[in-house]
């Protein structure tokens, strides 16, 4: 299968409301549409997880974050141009996302991905993109293809082809949370 094809497979699935396990500039992901209410909860039922945490989102590009967050302070384009590896933010204002994806505060999280697969991915699909890691809450995230569970194989409506031939070490984002008022706080390096 190519690649081709397997983003248009992944974003049938997504645009119908499913949950898919896809590579991202990180770890592996398990990604749904993050404007549709009803899939964000199946995420949030797969991962086993408690659904006031908080799930990262993924979009293409400057525009499309613009699209989330009421208004994006200057510090976060600083910070995002700067960054060397991928970089997360959590911002005030979130507007336009499944209102079970915003924090109680009112934050989300977003990253612009520019890996090749997951940037196409979050481009032909033209939302956000929910992006949490590959495993049951409390599990060690998934790498690699091979180290998700049989159990996250078996509960997604899409698994996506590409990249699953990988076997290399890969990390999770950092996370950096800025504030309105220009309070900057590292929450993973």
């Amino acid at each position: 299968m190519t690649q081709e094809e397997d983003i248009k497979n992944a974003v049938k699935v997504l645009r119908d409301g499913g949950v898919i396990l896809y590579p991202t500039d990180t770890v592996w992901g398990i990604g749904c549409d993050a404007t549709n209410a009803e899939a964000v909860a199946k995420v949030y039922k797969i991962k086993h997880r408690d659904d006031s945490k908080a799930l990262i989102c993924l979009v293409d590009s400057d525009a499309r974050l613009q699209r989330y967050v009421r208004d994006v302070p200057a510090v976060a384009w600083d910070l995002l141009d700067l960054a060397v590896k991928p970089t997360t933010v959590i911002l005030d204002g979130a507007v336009n996302l499944a209102p079970n994806l915003i924090a109680s505060d009112g934050s989300i999280a977003l990253r612009i991905t520019k890996e090749p697969f997951s940037h196409e991915l979050c481009y032909r699909f033209q939302k956000a993109l929910v992006s949490t890691s590959a495993n049951i809450s409390g599990e060690p995230a998934a790498q690699n293809y091979g180290d998700i569970s049989q159990e996250l194989l078996d509960s997604v409506d899409y698994v996506c082809f590409s990249r699953r031939q990988e076997h290399k070490p890969h990390t999770p984002s950092s996370i950096v949370r800025l504030r309105q008022d220009g309070e900057v706080q590292i929450i993973r390096k």
